[in-house]
């Protein structure tokens, strides 16, 4: 009899981990690139998505995007004028914490800030978001988008989604074929999915989902930037450092 599958042996180490040689590789590549470009951004990211800072690069081809550990990061550029690797570029340090990363350019700042200013994706929230607006399920027979555009220019949901509603907490019920809320003629009282402020959970982003609401907004801010000409660092969004001074 052939041997079951159940009794294969699979190894985790064979599994990929970021080692030390990776880390050692990127803090080569920043240190490498800065003498190459004129312009060093400091860059801050707001809902992040792989996919949309993939199309960022492309877009930057010309540019170089390093998104990785911020100590490891300052330690490329050095952390005292004696350690770093371009004259000045030591004071972009103190804007490297959080969610942030480095643009590499020799593109103009106002081309840089031109580019990031028009730049807003948006996509669906994640758990953990905070809510950007209230939306309601208005009560009598559910279309796909659930109010969000005029019934005349929408569709009433599939039957086949009444089940998961309810999986959901979505009081509804089915009424001649189509997916209720209260009674057909509207009667009865709008479902909140969320209020605005609200810190969503699993469920309230899946009803988004599914009614195709996006309150996620895929967005960069340039925090500050050095210039290799004058070996100044410029600071473009001081709300970055909010408290950064106090806890130092």
């Amino acid at each position: 009899m052939p041997k079951s599958r159940r009794e294969r042996t699979y190894h985790l180490t064979k599994v990929a981990k970021k080692n030390r040689e990776q880390k050692d590789q990127l803090f080569q590549n920043i240190r490498d690139a800065v003498p190459e470009f004129q312009h060093c951004f400091v860059f801050s990211i707001d809902n992040m998505r792989n996919n949309y800072l993939k199309d960022v690069r492309r877009e930057l081809s010309d540019s170089r995007i390093f998104f990785g550990k911020t100590k490891l990061t300052a330690k490329a550029l050095g952390q005292t004028p004696e350690e770093a690797i371009a004259p000045g570029i030591e004071r972009l340090n103190r804007y490297l914490t959080g969610n942030v990363g480095l643009i590499l350019t020799n593109r103009s700042v106002e081309d840089i800030q031109e580019y990031f200013n028009n730049l807003s994706l948006v996509d669906f929230a994640r758990a953990g978001v905070v809510a950007t607006r209230t939306f309601k399920i208005p009560s009598g027979v559910i279309y796909s988008t659930a109010g969000e555009v005029p019934a005349e220019n929408d569709v009433p949901i599939e039957h086949t989604l009444e089940p998961e509603l309810r999986r959901l907490n979505v009081p509804v019920r089915m009424v001649k074929g189509k997916v209720v809320l209260g009674d057909e003629d509207g009667e009865g009282e709008d479902y909140t999915v969320c209020k605005e402020g609200d810190v969503l959970d699993s469920r309230q982003t899946r009803l988004l989902k599914m009614f195709s609401v996006c309150l996620s907004e895929f967005k960069v801010q340039l925090v500050a930037y050095w210039s290799s000409s004058s070996t100044e660092v410029t600071e473009l969004d001081g709300s970055s450092m909010d408290g950064v001074e106090a806890e130092e």
